[in-house]
């Protein structure tokens, strides 16, 4: 594949090197966490790589690299001669390798059988068990023996060369390295017993064979397992239609969805996925958004409305304009930035990742000591005594329990996020959040709506609907968010305002336009008094009350004369007061940080019922207030709009974009909430708390296994078989009690909602 096609993969990002290309690959061949070390350390050295993650659970690497320096097909090329297998997400099926896997167990499994029932005359208890004379020659249990320990695990060998090729140490070296003693000891034996004519002595192929296909069963089981986790995780990924309706000249084509040009007109109907990011520009339909933000109920449309791909149309037919297709949709990008998360490791995983890189040479180490010790002291003498303990040593020391303890519940969690319409972009992130015991909020948008409607008009001159179409009139070019509820108003209204000339905008102070041959002006106390409106007492009574109640008011003039007034409120969000009890019962301190005024700040305030109020803040206050709650020792979660809280959202601990799934949720903060509630950090929050409570549990049982069984086996008490074995299933332990994690989310989500 050429490098333009993993570029179509790739998604462009600014980082502090400058501007780079992050490539999503999906890794095969991966043993245990020290490959994805390997391959981190190995794709890091490469001239233009930034950042390299590597996640064996996810079977993922996510690698942010400078494009004018180095090429996603000479990073592909990198990890092939790693001796992995490399490929876009959606070229490679995440089921190949536990097929492989499937049929190398099933064979290793059918010729182990007959090892394991020749096995039974060593033990007294089960000397009356008849075996057949096959079973119990020599030579077929050579035969069978080498087919699993040179064929079955011939990928054991590989994996162990090209793991020593690169100065490290890896599973498949202890299991290549075991298995190949026990074998060449058994076959040593055999062939001084045929030499000599001697007595026959005991042989112990079945060692060999048994760890080969309980590692296998033991891998299988992790993949399918993996597979699984990534299957409920996946979110958002492939949901949106691969074909698309477009119309060109007038005619209805059938394209891919990813061929689909900026500007087409697309064709949805009742039931359809939509396929593309776009605006309708006809028709009326209710489209279903829980894909994306969670909500499960349908959202009305009309002309001039976002929607996106993966959405579903359940009642109606759109005409859309297409803003963007194939890997540019939004959902496109809030699943890699879900498979980004996926790959990215947390404090706790990197920590065990340097432990596991020193546990291999480690425990050969520790094998050869236990060999040296019963060959010496111990049995003095007796050979295959202190082999046989060395090697049950060896088999039972595997970092794997240890490496999966913590991404498979990091991507069964940040997979349930992504489904609640959080994306969060980093793992560490929701590391962190567990440990949050404060967050700031801003307010309008936050806590707010975001969009303020007209509340109460005052008109001294005229009628109130001379007044309000008048204003309309003039607001008719303005982008500001006040004079967009102006025009809602008139519309609701059934006004048409006339067409306005000669518009002027005063930044920060307001508009004034000619209205039906007369300057009609809109605009705040600062224009009314720069440019001397007489006021009458009533508008300046309506002013004081409206403002004391938190709104904000802006004054009409005809003709350098104030004729009314117009009051706006931005609403509380109503879900806005039970999400922020929630935060307090899970224990968080809750501060409002807004640059409004005060009113208005304690009003939205007093209504979401936040005691901590600071108002008429600027970015660099709202900057300072999260350095001193850090200062003072608190974890501090910062929750805004994604542009202008932006230094405060990077310097807290966790930074929540709120951003109803627009672009400003994709470049700020760590967590994007699309649905922009902060209800969604409550969710997130209670998510979190469970996962580390997890991955606690899977780290506690996988450093007890090994206190427990590497013990064991250097006393001789296991013999090579029953720890090559317990290793084997320690992993599928491990991987079971994560995906316990996904019942118990779906559980929490319907029993936290305020």
């Amino acid at each position: 594949m050429n490098d333009e096609a993993y570029r179509k993969l790739s998604y462009g990002s600014i980082g502090p090197e400058r501007m780079s290309e992050s490539l999503d690959l999906r890794i095969q061949g991966m043993s245990c966490t020290a490959c994805a070390a390997r391959i981190e350390k190995a794709v890091g050295r490469l001239p233009g790589v930034h950042r390299v993650s590597v996640s064996y659970a996810a079977r993922t690497a996510w690698i942010s690299y400078a494009p004018d320096t180095a090429t996603a097909e000479r990073i592909v090329d990198r990890i092939r001669e790693l001796g992995f297998e490399a490929a876009p997400p959606d070229q490679d099926d995440p089921e190949r390798e536990t097929a492989a896997l499937r049929l190398r167990f099933a064979v290793s499994a059918a010729l182990t059988l007959p090892l394991m029932w020749a096995m039974a005359h060593h033990y007294s208890f089960l000397q009356d068990m008849p075996v057949p004379a096959l079973f119990m020659n020599g030579w077929f249990q050579l035969g069978a023996a080498a087919i699993v320990q040179f064929v079955v695990g011939l990928p054991f060998y590989f994996g162990a060369y090209n793991a020593i090729r690169e100065k490290v140490f890896n599973m498949d070296v202890l299991v290549a390295v075991g298995t190949s003693a026990a074998f060449l000891h058994s076959h040593y034996t055999l062939f001084r017993g045929a030499a000599s004519g001697g007595a026959e002595q005991p042989l112990y192929f079945e060692t060999s064979a048994v760890v080969i296909t309980a590692v296998l069963l033991g891998k299988l089981l992790e993949s399918s397992a993996a597979v699984r986790a990534l299957r409920e995780a996946g979110g958002s990924g492939g949901t949106a239609a691969s074909q698309a309706t477009v119309i060109r000249a007038g005619q209805e084509l059938r394209l891919p969805a990813d061929q689909v040009r900026p500007g087409d007109d697309v064709l949805v109907r009742e039931g359809e996925p939509l396929p593309v990011d776009g605006i309708v520009t006809q028709g009326e339909a209710s489209v279903v958004e829980a894909m994306l933000t969670g909500e499960s109920l349908p959202v009305d449309k009309a002309p001039g409305d976002p929607v996106w791909a993966g959405t579903t149309l359940a009642s109606g037919q759109l005409r859309i304009r297409a803003r963007a297709a194939g890997g540019a949709t939004m959902v496109s990008r809030i699943y890699a930035l879900v498979r980004q998360a996926q790959s990215s490791k947390t404090t706790i995983q990197r920590k065990v990742d340097q432990l596991a890189g020193w546990f291999v040479p480690l425990m050969m180490m520790l094998a050869t000591a236990t060999f040296a010790a019963w060959y010496v002291w111990l049995a003095p003498g007796d050979g295959e005594r202190a082999m046989m303990s060395a090697l049950a040593v060896l088999l039972a020391a595997c970092p794997c329990a240890l490496g999966l303890a913590t991404p498979i519940s990091l991507v069964i969690a940040s997979g349930k996020l992504a489904r609640q319409g959080v994306v969060v972009k980093e793992a560490g992130a929701l590391e962190r959040l567990a440990l949050l015991d404060a967050i700031v909020v801003d307010k309008t948008g936050t806590v707010t709506e975001g969009k303020p409607r007209l509340t109460g008009m005052l008109a001294v001159q005229g009628s109130r609907s001379a007044l309000l179409r008048n204003a309309a009139a003039a607001e008719a070019d303005s982008a500001h968010p006040l004079a967009r509820a102006i025009r809602e108003a008139a519309a609701a209204a059934g006004l048409v305002p006339p067409k306005p000339a000669g518009a002027s905008f005063l930044p920060g102070r307001g508009v004034e336009a000619a209205v039906d041959g007369r300057r009609f002006a809109v605009g705040n106390a600062a224009m009314a008094d720069e440019q001397g409106w007489a006021k009458d007492e009533r508008i300046a009574a309506f002013a004081a009350e409206r403002e004391r109640s938190g709104e904000t008011v802006l004054y009409a003039a005809e003709n350098g004369i104030a004729v009314g007034a117009l009051a706006f409120a931005d609403p509380v969000r109503p879900s806005s007061r039970g999400a922020v009890r929630r935060l307090r019962r899970s224990g968080l301190a809750v501060v409002l940080a807004t640059g409004d005024r005060e009113a208005p700040a304690l009003a939205a305030a007093r209504e979401a019922g936040i005691a901590d109020v600071r108002h008429s803040m600027l970015p660099a206050q709202k900057l300072r207030l999260i350095e001193q709650l850090r200062a003072e020792g608190r974890r501090v979660g910062m929750a805004g709009d994604g542009w202008n809280d932006a230094p405060a959202l990077a310097a807290a601990d966790v930074g929540f974009a709120m951003g109803d799934g627009t672009d400003a949720a994709m470049g700020a903060g760590h967590i994007a909430l699309l649905r922009s509630q902060l209800t969604g950090i409550g969710d997130a929050l209670a998510i979190s708390r469970l996962t580390m409570r997890n991955i606690r549990q899977n780290l506690a049982f996988a450093f007890a296994y090994n206190a427990v069984i590497i013990p064991f086996a250097a006393c001789g008490m296991l013999k090579p078989w029953m720890a090559g074995t317990a290793m084997a299933l320690s992993s599928v332990s491990v991987v079971g009690n994560a995906l316990r994690l996904g019942p118990r989310l779906a559980r929490l989500a319907g029993k936290e909602r305020p």
